[in-house]
């Protein structure tokens, strides 16, 4: 079972900066320096002159055309004729028993290697693209795609052409090998990937098709579909990104066993992905490989049985063809809208990537610098002719999207850059983000896991300056597996403070506080978390690896939670948001340990304390046993500075509570430490069970501040 538990969003009273999982994206008071930014855009168009019969046209030069953008004529910068004819000679075909494959170990790529002025490596090659979408393809199409691509390597490649192979796993697109003409290294690479990765990962359907599980209530899986394509269309996007620097034409093979769109909710990403592959030259040849499927009235024996009324009203065997025929539907557009061809229902895949191979013939390159450079997100035209008088037919793309900037967006757009900028490996620290992860076991099997995130409210008050009278803070979260690579839950919320005066004015000197939770198994993982100031566009990401330990395993030690420390209790009526109705929250608060008679323990993520004011220290003991124990447990806290002991409560005996099967103990303490002096300490938390002869020992460093 893994739920999200609760999510509020309070007012920080605290010093700010990083605790638990601690960690920060930014350090306070670093120096953003200065940049200086130049942009132009190169728009490049590949150019295709036929006569009547049909037949390429050669010899034409930078002067034979015009160009006009929106009709304002443009100049032509850059020129190349890409000439495929005379190198497009077969290979010899290479069996299994005349090949020599070495295996290669070679780790995933992160981008493509653009063009070097010392060698113009992509001149005069056709550029095939195998892009492996395994998320959607079970092991039996994974199986089929791989031999299709093996075999034209084999026995279809010629000399002009350059294979790269990618592959997306549903949390990142990896580029398995670059343009290359090695056929042994890419027959290497095929050979070495494992079928079975990913598959069937893009989520299922909600209709009269979907399978009954028995389950007495189950969570709508309709979000997570939308989430789950959204995360396919965008790793394409990213793909013809990674492609965007490598100049021509690129033929990008999409094996996949279709994609479906869900309604409208997806329209946003399409067309951004669309827009993405036409402005980097990538043409999407879908091959479906899934091969032709005699598919069963009420689906295959590879799911249950749907169990409902329509098994009986035929509406079940409608919905199958109908998602069979939604999901090819997409993959048809995807094609059609880029320039390429979808490749359906035939088991000889091969032929759908020779079909990708055979479109792709000589062309003209042109490039140019548009002279318009507002960034407002409209189509513009673009119209190409001939100056010398002769009567071809041309062939070009006819337009192409601008870029936006942020003020520019819709909602959908700003929905878009939350979960691209979730798929990016590398952090974006434009918002300072802190955050905390603590654990505090609910049974045998679960923990409750409090995340706490926290971002100074001094860049949020930005947004009132500009003269606004809110500022919307966007929140979206993954859990994944660490192992398997999985996601395990998730979180999206927004939340919309109103920026009075008054409001202002704490914002400015101090933090906001937003904490959500989870029910996690034991076992290790990695969580990433982005937050975005709707008001000027700027986001925060940070990413930890954390581990819950399974503590009904605990050895020699005494069972305890994670320890908390904090500084203030909040009431819960004082939040400035609440993401829970009504119901819902009250009984989250009653889970979360953090809460007690109304008011809720705000951990310091940075644990930076002034002397004036009490610490709070928190955590949990467990002491399981077949039978209610009933021996105490003693803890203490002590302050160490420079291996000296500066301070030290009295020992609290606590017994296990006997209506609790983990013998659950909570334990309390207020530390006074107004006569310490400023400085860095080291805090250690001390539980000792006599009976059991168990100790458990808990230490982290904390700051004395005046």
């Amino acid at each position: 079972m893994r739920t999200v538990i609760a999510a509020a969003f309070l007012f920080a009273c605290a010093a700010s900066a990083g605790a638990q999982v601690v960690g920060q994206n930014a350090m306070p008071g670093q120096s953003p320096g200065y940049t200086l930014t130049v942009q132009s855009q190169l728009v490049l168009e590949a150019v295709t002159a036929k006569d009547k019969q049909g037949h390429f046209i050669r010899g034409l030069t930078a002067k034979d055309f015009a160009v006009t953008e929106d009709g304002v004529p443009q100049t032509v910068r850059y020129f190349q004729y890409e000439d495929l004819s005379k190198e497009a000679k077969p290979l010899p075909v290479l069996t299994r028993n005349s090949e020599n494959i070495t295996i290669y170990n070679r780790l995933a790529r992160e981008q493509i290697a653009p063009e070097s002025l010392q060698k113009n490596h992509y001149k005069d090659h056709r550029l095939l693209v195998f892009y492996f979408d395994m998320t959607t393809m079970g092991p039996e199409g994974q199986l089929r795609a791989l031999s299709a691509a093996e075999t034209f390597i084999r026995t279809r490649m010629t000399s002009a052409d350059l294979i790269a192979l990618m592959r997306y796993q549903g949390g990142s697109v990896d580029i398995l090998q670059d343009f290359t003409s090695n056929r042994n290294l890419l027959l290497s690479i095929l050979e070495t990937m494992i079928v079975g990765e990913g598959q069937n990962s893009g989520g299922t359907t909600d209709d009269a098709s979907s399978a009954d599980t028995g389950a007495a209530f189950g969570q709508d899986n309709s979000e997570f579909n939308i989430f789950n394509t959204d995360r396919q269309l965008s790793a394409l996007q990213t793909a013809s990104d990674m492609l965007a620097n490598v100049p021509g034409k690129k033929s990008l093979l999409y094996f996949a066993s279709g994609l479906r769109l869900n309604g409208i909710d997806n329209q946003a990403q399409f067309h951004a992905t669309i827009d993405a592959a036409i402005k980097a030259g990538v043409t999407f040849w879908p091959i479906d490989a899934r091969g032709l499927v005699a598919e069963a009235p009420l689906g295959a024996a590879t799911q249950g049985s749907q169990g409902n009324e329509g098994m009986y009203t035929g509406a079940a065997a409608l919905a199958v063809t109908t998602d069979f025929q939604k999901s090819q539907d997409t993959l048809f557009a995807l094609a059609g809208d880029t320039g390429g061809k979808a490749f359906f229902d035939d088991n000889d895949l091969t032929l759908g990537i020779v079909r990708a191979q055979q479109a792709v013939s000589s062309y003209y390159l042109l490039g140019y610098y548009t002279t318009n450079t507002a960034q407002n997100g409209r189509f513009r035209r673009i119209r190409i002719s001939l100056t010398n008088g002769l009567a071809l037919k041309l062939d070009y793309r006819r337009g192409y999207y601008a870029s936006k900037v942020f003020a520019k967006f819709n909602a959908a757009d700003k929905e878009r850059q939350l979960e691209d900028a979730l798929m990016l490996p590398d952090p974006i620290t434009q918002l300072t983000i802190a955050m905390e992860i603590d654990y505090f076991q609910l049974d045998r099997a679960e923990y409750y896991v409090p995340v706490i995130v926290k971002i100074p409210g001094s860049e949020l008050a930005l947004a009132k300056r500009r003269g606004a009278d809110h500022t919307l803070i966007d929140f979206i979260g993954e859990i994944k597996d660490a192992v398997g690579g999985f996601t395990v839950s998730n979180v999206r919320d927004d939340v919309n403070i109103k920026l009075s005066d008054e409001t202002a004015a704490e914002l400015a000197r101090r933090p906001i506080e937003y904490d959500t939770g989870f029910t996690l198994l034991p076992g290790t993982y990695m969580i990433k978390f982005l937050a975005r100031d709707n008001e000027t566009g700027r986001i925060g990401t940070f990413q930890a690896t954390f581990t819950i330990p399974n503590l009904d395993k605990t050895g020699n030690h005494v069972a305890m939670s994670s320890v908390v420390l904090s500084s203030q209790r909040v009431k819960l009526g004082n939040a400035i948001y609440n993401a829970a109705k009504r119901k819902q929250q009250q009984k989250n608060n009653a889970a979360n340990p953090l809460v007690r008679n109304g008011e809720k323990l705000i951990p310091s993520v940075t644990r930076v304390f002034n002397r004036g004011r009490l610490i709070y220290v928190y955590f949990q003991a467990y002491k399981q046993a077949p039978r209610p124990a009933t021996q105490p447990l003693f803890a203490f806290v002590s302050l160490y500075r420079k291996g000296k002991r500066m301070f030290q409560t009295r020992p609290e005996s606590v017994v296990p509570n006997p209506a609790s099967e983990l013998g659950t103990m909570p334990l309390r303490f207020s530390l006074g430490v107004r006569l310490l002096a400023p400085g860095k300490y080291e805090c250690q938390v001390t539980v000792l069970d006599p009976a059991a002869k168990k100790a458990s020992f808990w230490r982290a460093p904390i700051k004395l501040v005046q």
